[in-house]
């Protein structure tokens, strides 16, 4: 909004310039977010008490966990409020790649919206039913893949990371592939939400990495630089990512252990669904895996644990799953795990910015 108001007048008043410079205005979308969310917090939190939206804690989970029952949740709304505003007040709207993003971090969020609706308000234990998930999720998923396709301007080889040389083109076996991230995304992000601030921590992580891959993509000189694939517009999608990371910060400033709100369904599916997407749309979706490393970890402790479970007539390789838990009943104190999962993100982070430039 600001940049189609503004920008304009540079010729009357030079200063205004500056609204050209995707690095300016990805900054102001940081801080913008960052504020809004952290303003608004304290107000929704008191809301949801309220309303007594407050979080329904596992039977079979940890002990020390019931201790967090009632504890106000659906806090994901503020995120995506937050990150929504910014963006339309800091990003160019004509970008397709904007509204893109914005249908897709609805659509989840929707999902997790009604998921989050069952188990709190209507005290369905269980919420959407799984197949119900994954049929949704699957329909909203369509959309950017069928999307990715069918432009024109889209290429849909995949970019291998140190293997630059390696590009397998999926042609329409893209359009599953494309399902597959975004759906598998989303959900390895809702599985790894069991702590205060474990999952917030590393999808601001993720999306500070994507920040940064969205600009080089979306610089024709600085992705030949790299030889990296160039993705004409995807670029915007910094400021999206920025707005990202900052609610995501102002979120965990009441995240942050011990939890005064937790994000639910509706602001875990709705970030893993966003960073699929631009995974997609940067190019980097095989990149994703190491980005987000520790979403395929807590993802497949769960597969393993319940296939295990079923070929071994109930035994288990972990104490608990997802991966968080295991270590709990290790006896490692909640904010350990938390701190030591962020660690890991970080360096999972920096190993994928380092991929860039190595083949």
């Amino acid at each position: 909004m600001l940049y189609h108001l503004l920008y304009p007048l540079h010729t009357t008043f030079i200063g205004f310039n500056v609204f050209r410079y995707i690095t300016f205005r990805t900054i102001f979308a940081i801080l913008t977010a960052l504020i809004i969310s952290m303003v608004v917090g304290g107000w929704f939190i008191r809301k949801l008490r309220a309303m007594q939206i407050g979080q329904y804690i596992r039977e079979d989970g940890p002990q020390s966990h019931h201790a967090k029952t009632g504890t106000p949740t659906m806090g994901g709304l503020m995120i995506i409020f937050a990150t929504l505003a910014a963006t339309v007040l800091w990003a160019e709207l004509t970008n397709p790649y904007i509204w893109l993003l914005v249908l897709v971090t609805l659509g989840f969020g929707l999902i997790g919206f009604f998921d989050d609706y069952l188990k709190v308000i209507k005290k369905h234990n269980k919420g959407l039913s799984g197949r119900a998930k994954l049929v949704t999720q699957t329909l909203v998923a369509l959309v950017p893949a069928i999307w990715f396709y069918a432009n024109p301007g889209f290429d849909t080889t995949l970019t291998i990371p140190f293997f630059k040389d390696i590009q397998p083109n999926l042609g329409i076996f893209f359009i599953p592939f494309a399902v597959f991230v975004i759906v598998g995304t989303a959900n390895a992000v809702n599985l790894t939400d069991g702590l205060d601030g474990l999952a917030i921590g590393p999808v601001t992580i993720a999306a500070a990495f994507y920040m940064i891959f969205c600009y080089l993509a979306g610089n024709i000189k600085i992705a030949a630089y790299l030889q990296i694939p160039y993705v004409r517009g995807v670029g915007e999608l910094s400021i999206y990512l920025g707005a990202m990371a900052g609610a995501g910060v102002g979120f965990l400033w009441f995240n942050a252990y011990p939890a005064q709100v937790f994000m639910g369904d509706v602001g875990a599916l709705a970030l893993g669904g966003a960073l699929g997407t631009v995974a997609l749309a940067t190019k980097q979706e095989v990149l994703l895996a190491v980005v987000g490393g520790l979403f395929v970890v807590e993802a497949l402790s769960v597969i393993i644990q319940v296939s295990f479970f079923k070929v071994s007539n109930g035994k288990r390789v972990f104490r608990m799953a997802p991966l968080h838990h295991h270590f709990e009943l290790k006896g490692w104190p909640e904010p350990k795990v938390i701190v030591r999962f962020w660690i890991i993100s970080i360096i999972l982070g920096l190993v994928a910015l380092s991929a860039l430039k190595l083949r």
